[in-house]
């Protein structure tokens, strides 16, 4: 299992840290919000040379090998280097800010609308047309998280969406089915969880249903058919009756199962990658997860009673919550030409066609399935799963991957605006005083409601006027 994996599962407390330094740091990070300026055409055909300084991006695994060994090809005269982790967000507008910044990042969707309103990344159209980047064969979710102020500013790559894990053996046990625990009925969720939770002596043993706070609140707003912002990014909608009922049922599924405290201490306890993991052992009724969660479980306890679905709303409806990584090219990128061509390489049909070839052919060699790649394009998601996606040998992994296309398929996201970072902030904080104790989901998202609105309105002030 790759770090990147592995990373993403504990990634809200990198967010914390990295809307903290937006939040504190961006004041001096980019010196105003003024649109970079673009002057290249990108020519496709340009011989390219210089040197190409690549942050965020690392090649940990076979699918990023793969296609930076292709970029790196296309790019035979420009000396590429990696700064590999995580995107430090206060390091990269600093760079900006000091005009040394690195010519190419690799960012969360969620970061584009605070990095273009601070005119910290450039818009790419120009990039898009003149390298002919097939933008419209992405996913339109995924475009329209990195479009600001009806400009593109970044190229999406993968695609991350959630479907629901469920232990087959603890629900026919409580006498209940995957579609009681798929959030369309949210009785039954409520019914399944008491009846598949356990506790011995006092302690909590079996959780009965996790769902996921606070990361996973938009997925309940939507299921809800609210949504935590206006479709424009521009009017916060926190306190909403759709949210705030939400987050109230959410929350009282801890309440039902001993409080969250309990929950999230005994569900950090498990053997989250590993064969103790909570569905091979039997502690865990049923959760949401992200797709990828499939091939952990798959390669360390394939024989676990472990089933799937997709999520769905109050109507019956399949979607789920997408977000996901893009390429963006820094204001004051030296060398925004191979830049583009690195990022058209990357994101390119056969490229991902020859990472998953690469991807199908180890988990051959390991007699696993490969049970597909989540991108942001919509056609090598497509011939991907014709090309290399089989029978997975057992029903529930056939599942599986059926859930994780169809949750690709019918995704939402949360619009780009100039205050993303302060934004998840102001529900988060909300979600998590409640889940404390501390205040009731009314108060604590009528508080989050009027923060939200204010660095909004500030911050889309401050675009518009040219502050």
């Amino acid at each position: 299992m790759s770090s990147t994996i592995r990373s993403s599962v504990f990634k809200m407390g990198g967010v914390a840290a990295a809307v903290a330094l937006v939040a504190t740091g961006c004041a001096t990070g980019t010196g105003g919000p003024e649109e970079p300026e673009v002057t290249s055409s990108f020519p496709p055909d340009a011989e390219l040379s210089g040197e190409l300084t690549v942050m965020g991006f690392g090649t940990s695994d076979e699918i990023g090998q793969t296609r930076y060994d292709l970029a790196t090809e296309e790019l035979a005269n420009v000396d590429v280097s990696l700064v590999e982790g995580q995107l430090n967000i206060q390091q990269f507008l600093s760079a900006v800010a000091t005009g040394e910044p690195p010519q190419l990042i690799y960012a969360d969707r969620n970061q584009i609308g605070t990095f273009a309103s601070r005119g910290a990344i450039m818009p790419l159209d120009k990039c898009i047309s003149g390298e002919g980047i097939e933008i419209d064969n992405f996913l339109d979710t995924a475009v329209e998280q990195v479009t600001f102020d009806g400009k593109a500013y970044g190229v999406p790559e993968f695609n991350q969406v959630q479907v629901l894990f469920a232990n087959s053996e603890l629900l026919s046990e409580a006498n209940m089915e995957l579609s009681d625990v798929d959030g369309s009925d949210w009785d039954r969720i409520e019914a399944a969880a008491e009846a598949m939770v356990k506790r011995e002596n006092g302690d909590l043993k079996v959780i009965g249903y996790d769902t996921k706070l606070p990361e996973f609140l938009p997925l309940w707003v939507h299921a809800n058919g609210g949504a935590l912002i206006s479709e424009d990014g521009r009017t916060a909608q926190l306190n909403s009756p759709e949210v705030v009922e939400a987050l109230t049922f959410a929350s009282s599924i801890y309440d039902l199962q001993g409080g969250f405290s309990e929950v999230k201490a005994y569900r950090d306890s498990t053997d989250f990658f590993g064969a103790g993991n909570q569905f091979a052992t039997g502690t865990l009724g049923a959760m949401p997860m992200e797709q990828w969660y499939i091939n952990v479980l798959n390669d360390v306890s394939p024989d676990a009673p472990v089933t799937f679905t997709t999520f769905k709303s109050k109507d019956g409806e399949p979607f789920s919550y997408s977000s996901g990584s893009t390429w963006a090219i820094p204001a004051g990128s030296s060398n925004p030409e191979a830049a583009c061509r690195f990022i058209k390489t990357m994101t390119a049909t056969e490229s991902w066609m020859a990472a998953a070839e690469a991807r199908a052919t180890e988990r051959e060699k390991a007699g696993k399935p490969f049970t597909g790649l989540f991108t942001a394009n919509v056609e090598a998601d497509r011939k991907i799963k014709e090309t290399f996606v089989e029978d997975a040998g057992a029903e529930n992994w056939n599942a599986a991957i059926d859930a994780a296309y169809e949750a690709n398929d019918n995704g939402f996201a949360l619009p780009a605006n100039p205050a993303d970072a302060q934004f998840q902030t102001a529900w988060q904080d909300a979600v998590n005083s409640v889940l404390n104790g501390q205040q009731d989901p009314q108060e604590a998202l009528d508080q989050a409601q009027e923060k939200a609105q204010s660095v909004l309105d500030k911050a889309w002030e401050s675009w518009e006027s040219g502050d």
